[in-house]
């Protein structure tokens, strides 16, 4: 099933492109986003982040984290943040764990791929409880950045 808006978070620990293990729950307290996207260094996960990080100093702003993951390694993520300036933690979700209890997660992609993390967006609020849930299953649609916006309360 679904997260819904009330439900608690899944919490995870997984190593970011800095090679640091990072958790859910060490932001507890603050407003998380968490994007979800299939792959590094392809046409819409750039634009996807490249929004957060071009609105990275009003999210620091309002005390939100923003967390980027996918199914890519932490290298190609470093890399991915390297090229791209991302100010935020890109994590990976090689072992598919996170995509799968967020309900983001293509079994099948395209080009045969298989187990690649869906384009996904979530608020989760101070207190670990979504308050803002999308899936998408079109790997080319942009999360909404307006309701995401709406769903931190600001």
């Amino acid at each position: 099933m679904a997260l819904q808006i009330g439900d608690t978070a899944p919490d995870f620990k997984l190593y970011s492109s800095d090679l640091a293990e990072i958790s859910l729950s060490a932001f507890k307290g603050k407003k998380v986003i968490i994007h979800f996207f299939p792959m590094a260094f392809t046409g819409t996960c750039t634009e996807q982040l490249c929004t957060m990080r071009d609105n990275f100093s009003y999210y620091e702003g309002i005390n939100a984290q923003v967390i980027g993951i996918s199914v890519d390694s932490p290298f190609s993520l470093g890399k991915f943040k390297e090229v791209q300036s991302y100010q935020f933690p890109l994590l990976s979700d090689f072992n598919k764990e996170v995509s799968k209890a967020y309900g983001a997660f293509y079994d099948e992609f395209v080009f045969g791929l298989k187990g690649v993390s869906k384009r996904a967006a979530f608020v989760i609020d101070e207190e670990g409880k979504i308050s803002y849930a999308e899936v998408l299953e079109d790997a080319h649609d942009l999360p909404d950045f307006k309701a995401i916006n709406d769903a931190l309360g600001v």
